[in-house]
């Protein structure tokens, strides 16, 4: 195989300033490193030349001897002992990059260069954890900050609806239950007692007539078999509550059957099996309830006066 090979054969750049490195800690002019300089650049793009000439002593010189002419050709006088410096700096390999080992220093440098691949992630996770922390705090931190301030306002305005010392015994019974859980941390305990006294306060601003259902097509009562009594029976007339206006409310009722306490429309009140019949005898004599009235609720009071015998248990659903 032969080895003329032109000088001209183009390779990769690696960069000048490694120049430096061969003449460092000399007191050559300023000329003479600049020319040291353009040595170790023609070097480097003719790197396939440099493998080839590099390999035995004699080929060297030949590579030193064709470097001398192109800068001869250039009107250009290079000092051998420049080129001989920019040679051995090649083959020392100080201008041959070697890649870091791995080490801590190196990962992290890595991870921070790549920081804008991750970087839009790590934004967005950070960005839904703000949003979670905030929508927590929202809904649950800042109203259970409230929780005292807000037992307080809400039974002193059911005190000032109270109309006897029943509502106001009522409404002081809420209120120490509430500030008790607060002391005992029981948070869910001090929420309770606030919604008992926010429906309390609901009632105690309502006034209306307890009025048995009496439409064509709707059911005045019902009837329920006990599940710890199967031979048993549960009576209830369906009423509802109209105001001094006619209009119907919406009342919150307690439900006896799951302790829930719900705002309907209609509900059931228990009853015992006499006054069950006495008001389907009235239905079935012309369809229609000639004593449709049940009971009287007052404002300021929380319990209705009733105008037939019931135990004032309640059912919401049939």
């Amino acid at each position: 195989m032969s080895t003329e090979t032109t000088l001209d054969d183009g390779v990769r750049p690696v960069g000048a300033a490694a120049a430096q490195a061969a003449v460092a800690g000399s007191t050559h002019p300023l000329d003479e490193v600049m020319l040291a300089m353009d040595v170790v650049d023609t070097l480097r793009r003719r790197e396939r030349l440099v493998k080839t000439e590099l390999d035995d002593l004699g080929r060297e010189e030949d590579l030193k001897e064709r470097l001398r002419k192109i800068y001869t050709a250039q009107g250009i006088d290079v000092p051998d002992h420049v080129i001989e410096q920019g040679v051995a700096a090649l083959k020392e390999g100080r201008f041959t990059y070697a890649p870091p080992s791995r080490s801590l220093a190196t990962r992290l440098a890595r991870i921070y260069v790549n920081r804008g691949d991750w970087g839009k992630w790590v934004g967005g996770i950070l960005g839904i954890m703000v949003l979670a922390a905030v929508i927590h705090y929202v809904s649950f931190v800042a109203p259970d900050a409230d929780l005292p301030e807000d037992l307080v306002r809400v039974h002193t305005e059911a005190i000032a609806l109270a109309g006897n010392d029943r509502a106001r015994e009522t409404l002081e019974r809420y209120l120490r239950t509430g500030q008790s859980a607060l002391r005992n941390d029981d948070t869910e305990g001090a929420r309770l007692a606030l919604r008992e006294l926010e429906t309390a306060r609901t009632i105690l601003g309502q006034e209306y007539s307890l009025r048995i259902v009496n439409r064509p097509g709707e059911r005045s009562g019902v009837w329920r078999i006990p599940d710890v009594n199967s031979g048993a029976r549960n009576y209830y007339i369906l009423v509802e509550a109209v105001d001094p206006t006619g209009r119907v409310l919406r009342v919150p009722i307690l439900n006896e059957e799951t302790r829930q306490t719900e705002t309907v429309a209609i509900w059931g009140l228990r009853v015992d099996e006499e006054t069950f019949n006495a008001v389907a005898r009235d239905k079935r004599d012309d369809g229609i309830i000639e004593r449709d009235r049940f009971g009287y609720k007052a404002r300021g009071e929380l319990v209705p006066r009733y105008d037939m015998r019931t135990t004032g248990g309640a059912i919401t659903k049939w």
